[in-house]
């Protein structure tokens, strides 16, 4: 199963736009013989913001956010209810991963069995999408094509699983109208519990910096927020697609993002450089930020650390606990249609692998 990797740049002006696109995704892990790690984690996230958070050690399912206090005006019993599913999630991971293990004929070892799934739903089209993907051992082993209406399984120990998911018709109705119908409804109750923070449009600091004389001069923008922001260079006017490298958004230990575009000054004339400039957009903020390659502001190695060594190294923090909170995947949370969701009222979240079971 693929990690899950932030969105890349969009390669579509943002200038004036206010739509954008909301997730809800859950991740679950269960792992074994991992020192010092529960062998079982979930991390739910709006927004990719962290809202709720459960481990085998405490045995709680506990909210991140204070917005997420909201949920029990609409379901008193909403943390009594998660908590409950996702210890009996905890017991099936658990013997999922002794199922595995007798399918790839292993014994003893580290292993790690995971769930991604989820949706996403544009506020300006109203267009949906939907995610279930299973990874064992940091490889796909299953994940559900909404379109075809079928599960996929890339390797032969997954076939089983695959054969036995397809015959139940009725699990497969109730995942698609999960997907299609209730998930979204739910993504939109939770962006309105936190819109005070989640619709809200923060404007970065944009800096260049560059390592050595003959090294890329990197635009590099941090603390904005949303994500849905893009950079590129321009020279005349003209947007550069040559001699470009674009970085992806990363997310900073405050929950705001960062980005970086890297030009390659090797090939650009010094008499030219005046002609260069950096472009920062962020979706809904009409001005953009420019800042032109001037010599005199590029920041290099040779100065003393600067303010940027922060947020690199609290993004860096930020991603190793999200990857191990996770163990490097996302999942994608599903919940009912009259209350807010909860992971575990779908029975296939707690389906075994055995076919027999």
């Amino acid at each position: 199963m693929q990690a899950w990797i932030p969105p890349l740049l969009l390669l579509v002006s943002f200038h004036g736009a206010s739509a954008r696109t909301h997730s809800l995704k859950y991740f679950y892990t269960g792992s074994s013989q991992v020192p010092n790690f529960p062998e079982f984690v979930t991390v739910g996230l709006v927004d990719e913001v962290e809202m709720v958070h459960y481990d085998s050690n405490t045995k709680r399912a506990e909210p991140k956010q204070d917005w997420m206090s909201r949920v029990t005006a609409d379901d008193p019993q909403y943390w009594q209810r998660q908590t409950e599913g996702l210890i009996g999630a905890q017991q099936t991971f658990k013997a999922n991963i002794e199922i595995a293990k007798q399918r790839f004929n292993q014994t003893g070892g580290v292993h790690i069995f995971q769930l991604m799934y989820g949706c996403e739903w544009d506020d300006e089209t109203g267009k949906t999408n939907g995610f279930r993907q299973y990874g064992y051992d940091g490889e796909d082993f299953i994940s559900f094509d909404l379109k075809t209406e079928a599960w996929i399984a890339p390797n032969q120990q997954a076939l089983i699983t695959k054969h036995k998911w397809d015959s139940n018709k009725a699990l497969i109705a109730s995942w698609k109208n999960y997907v299609t119908q209730e998930c979204p409804d739910w993504v939109k109750k939770y962006v309105d519990y936190g819109r005070s923070s989640l619709l809200r449009k923060d404007r970065p600091s944009v800096s260049l910096l560059q390592k050595s004389p003959s090294s890329p001069v990197s635009c590099h923008a941090t603390g904005f927020y949303p994500n849905s922001a893009m950079m590129f260079w321009r020279k005349d006017g003209e947007e550069l697609h040559e001699n470009v490298d674009h970085g992806e958004i990363l997310p900073n230990h405050d929950g705001s993002f960062q980005m970086s575009s890297d030009l390659h000054v090797s090939s650009v004339p010094p008499e030219d450089r005046g002609k260069y400039e950096c472009v920062f957009q962020l979706a809904g903020v009409k001005d953009d930020i420019v800042t032109k390659l001037d010599k005199a502001v590029i920041r290099t190695n040779r100065e003393k650390p600067t303010d940027m060594t922060v947020p690199i190294i609290a993004a860096v923090v930020v991603l190793t606990l999200v990857l191990i909170a996770v163990i490097g995947f996302v999942i994608y949370k599903k919940k009912n249609a009259k209350r807010p969701p909860s992971p575990i009222n779908n029975p296939e979240v707690l389906e075994e692998l055995n076919p027999n079971a």
